[in-house]
């Protein structure tokens, strides 16, 4: 019901920045949260920064300081601003569009953006 298209990965130098957009359509009233994952090659994929229906982040420790999650309801949009960027960094980040509870919608993904922070 919700789908989600992603933009802004790309190729970066260490100490860059890059703004990550997801665009949302669909049933957008039924979304509880919003979240931005990561996945390495070989690794698991991993939370980087949620943000809730009512204004409320949360950030993993390794981006604390210099990942900003934000909303612009007017456009359905959630973005992932990152700054300082390290090559451990680099992961393809997936978009994340999480349920009100007790609903019994499915979890909504994005198809996922490379991000590649050079050294």
């Amino acid at each position: 019901q919700v789908q989600l298209v992603e933009s802004g990965g790309g190729l970066v130098q260490a100490g860059g920045s890059l703004r990550l957009s997801c665009a949302a359509s669909g049933s957008i009233f039924s979304i509880g949260a919003w979240g931005w994952y990561r996945q390495a090659p070989g690794k698991q994929r991993e939370m980087v920064a949620t943000i809730t229906s009512s204004g409320g982040t949360r950030y993993a420790d390794s981006v604390k300081g210099r990942f900003t999650i934000s909303r612009d309801s007017a456009r359905n949009t959630v973005y992932l601003q990152m700054s300082a960027l390290k090559p451990e960094d680099t992961a393809v980040y997936y978009c994340n569009a999480e349920p009100l509870p007790g609903l019994d919608d499915p979890d909504s993904w994005g198809q996922g953006t490379q991000v590649t922070v050079s050294s």
